[in-house]
């Protein structure tokens, strides 16, 4: 029997058909497994995942794969985006076993829940050397047959095995030579040519950028300025980029950013939001400027859901065909746009004969800003008309609290540098969904979808991120309820998801659903790792808190930083939001206080300190009798008019009154 009907996450119900007898996760799954004596097959994707899509058309679609699957094992699908500390155990193993991991995940444990075999992707027939489906199901059964005690104790020893490898990192400074031997191993790393990191395939390093940018504004490295608008402009004008209704793709097979993995990703997009609006507030480039409205409208028009959170993604594939909505030929275009303008569009994106993608066809890119702007703008309005007109790709529509919370933080804080205030108020309406349905009985669920709530527990980046984000509205709107509801959420991930040694923090919370490990995964990958997302949000509540509460959570954060020194230090690649983190705690951070008898009067000095504060800064404008706001407290209007404070840590210099006197402050 399939059990997967009544689930909440749209990856789980796209397997709701299936032949196979899948479980949820759950207590009841494990018992089944002990009571049959039986291995558990554990499979983990989620909904956007290619790969995932066609190994459940080749496998599990298959009513003889499913067959063997049913009579041999207890098989349980999860959703990683639903259960990321379920898929964070068992990938340390995938990646422990085999030097790599991915998803589909496909995973064989004991009854107990510890991995004896895993991989990721399996073909229906043998392939390049890999055996197929069929095959490994056959060899594991009839290893479990002949000689369970044996994988029994060889499981045990993996779980030993992971427990001393993945243990706390040890304290160590992140200083101001850390952070710049961190740019220099960057500078080392960087493809001088197609801008980024690295090989193919080819990821948005928005964390990693953000840093930079940051280390920029610090310290006036031009090195740094120059890996940012490198990799911002290749990505831009790359295929990885919708170069029709904008949004990023998850990532590039390619190491020129041409062709892309097609699936958009929130936390992806929430990110690279942040960064754009980030360069174009330090740089006045009018690409980054561009990028970033695109984007925050990508995410407004097409992944806002009816009850005013954002969704999770939009898929890979559309009717199974990868990249079916997003790519063209050169007769398509003169097709959609008549012979003059097709050829002159083929030509603007690299749309060729031969093709970028796959038969014949291509993705958009834009090397160059057209000569013709108004022939550009009714040329991308007519294709993205043609293109609407298209199948669609299928969207997750299950909200996360830590991809909103980063939404929510890019939308607030570009909706102010940017002056877009819609945008600050969509982020409004975002954490106010969060906040409504997520927080139950005082603790964050992880995922809810169509406004119903689901189970699983929040993890560390749900708090962490969500946090961020509502400390972002408190700055933006001025309004005290957003730092109220950001510092319950911080008070609680410090109760219950603090390890024994000062600065560490677990994934999971101390009364979690207890696993085969308790993870604690510190580095920063797609997203912000969950202790350097608390960190960053400890760091932000202790410039906007109260007294009794500014020293508590800087010394949270200060402690958290120094468990990141050595990752920092050696793969700084995957410790961006660390690193940011740390160049906001080495700032200050900068915090400015613009006060002013009401918002018409202080609204020069505010869009000023929007403009000029460095990325980290806090900026917060309002009456000085504002309730409620700690950091307008004891900050008197001057001779009756407005006034701006700038501090650094807790060192604060005498209030300016003009904007020119701002900008040479934050300067000095």
């Amino acid at each position: 029997m399939n059990r997967l009907a009544s689930a909440t996450s749209p990856y789980l119900l796209q397997h709701a058909g299936n032949p196979v007898d899948w479980w949820p996760w759950s207590p009841e799954a494990l018992a089944e497994a002990k009571r049959r004596d039986v291995p558990i097959l554990l499979s983990i994707g989620y909904a956007a995942c290619h790969w995932c899509h066609v190994m459940a058309h080749e496998s599990f679609e298959d009513p003889e794969t499913a067959a063997l699957m049913n009579e041999h094992f207890v098989n349980i699908k999860v959703d990683r985006e639903e259960r990321p500390d379920i898929d964070a155990v068992y990938m340390t193993a995938t990646q422990a076993m085999t030097g790599q991991g991915g998803w589909p995940m496909t995973c064989f444990l004991t009854p107990e829940g510890e991995p004896f075999h895993c991989g990721t992707y399996y073909p229906p027939a043998p392939r390049h050397g890999m055996p197929s489906f069929k095959q490994l199901l056959v060899a594991v059964a009839q290893a479990w047959a002949e000689r369970p005690g044996e994988l029994r104790e060889g499981a045990g020893k993996i779980v030993s095995h992971l427990a001393e490898q993945t243990g706390p990192l040890r304290e160590s400074t992140v200083d101001d030579e850390t952070l710049a031997r961190a740019v220099t191993k960057l500078a080392g790393e960087a493809d001088r040519e197609h801008g980024g990191f690295g090989g193919a395939p080819k990821f948005p390093p928005s964390m990693v950028l953000e840093f930079l940018l940051r280390h920029y504004e610090r310290t006036g490295s031009r090195e740094a300025l120059s890996l940012v608008e490198s990799t911002a402009e290749a990505m831009a004008r790359g295929g990885i980029y919708d170069q029709l209704a904008g949004g990023f793709a998850r990532y590039s097979v390619d190491e020129a950013w041409v062709v892309p993995h097609f699936e958009k990703m929130l936390y992806d997009n929430a990110l690279l939001l942040r960064v754009y609006a980030h360069l174009s507030r330090r740089t006045d480039s009018a690409l980054a400027r561009r990028v970033a409205g695109e984007t925050a409208e990508f995410l407004l028009r097409d992944l806002r859901t009816a009850e005013g959170g954002f969704a999770a993604s939009l898929d890979a594939d559309t009717e199974g065909v990868e990249g079916l909505t997003y790519v063209w030929t050169p007769a398509q275009l003169a097709e959609v746009l008549g012979p003059d303008d097709g050829a002159w569009a083929a030509e603007l994106f690299g749309v060729t004969p031969e093709g970028t993608f796959e038969y014949g066809a291509s993705t958009l890119r834009l090397p160059e800003d057209p000569a013709d702007p108004a022939r550009w703008l009714r040329v991308q309005a007519r294709l993205l008309d043609a293109r609407s007109r298209r199948p669609q790709p299928a969207r997750d529509d299950k909200v996360i609290a830590a991809w909103n919370g980063l939404a929510i933080t890019a939308l607030a804080e570009a909706g102010v540098a940017l002056e877009r205030p819609e945008w600050v108020d969509a982020a409004a309406a975002a954490a106010g969904l969060v906040l409504d349905r997520h927080l139950v009985d005082g603790r964050l669920r992880r995922s809810s979808r169509d406004g119903a709530v689901g189970d699983a527990a929040g993890v560390l980046e749900d708090y962490g991120c969500l946090a961020e984000g509502l400390l972002a509205l408190h700055q933006a709107t001025g309004e005290p309820v957003w730092l109220t509801r950001a510092t319950g959420l911080l008070d609680t991930a410090l109760a219950r998801f603090a390890g024994e040694e000062p600065g560490v923090f677990y994934d999971t919370a101390d009364d979690a659903e207890a696993l085969v490990q308790r993870p604690a995964d510190p580095t920063d990958n797609a997203s912000p790792s969950g202790a350097s997302a608390l960190a960053g949000a400890l760091l932000t509540a202790s410039a906007l808190a109260g007294p009794e509460q500014t020293s508590r959570y800087r010394d949270a954060c200060e402690r958290a930083i120094s468990r990141a020194g050595m990752l920092a230090a050696r793969v700084p690649r995957f410790a961006g939001h660390w690193l940011t983190a740390a160049e906001a705690l080495r700032s200050g951070p900068v915090q400015v206080a613009v006060v002013g008898p009401d918002a018409a009067t202080r609204s020069d000095l505010h869009v000023e300190a929007a403009r000029a504060v460095p990325g980290g800064a806090v900026v917060l404008a309002g009456s000085p009798e504002a309730t409620g706001v700690p950091l307008l407290a004891d900050r008197p209007l001057v001779d009756g008019g407005p006034a701006a404070y700038v501090c650094r840590g807790y060192v604060c210099e005498r209030p300016v009154t003009t904007a020119g006197e701002l900008v040479a402050a934050l300067a000095s």
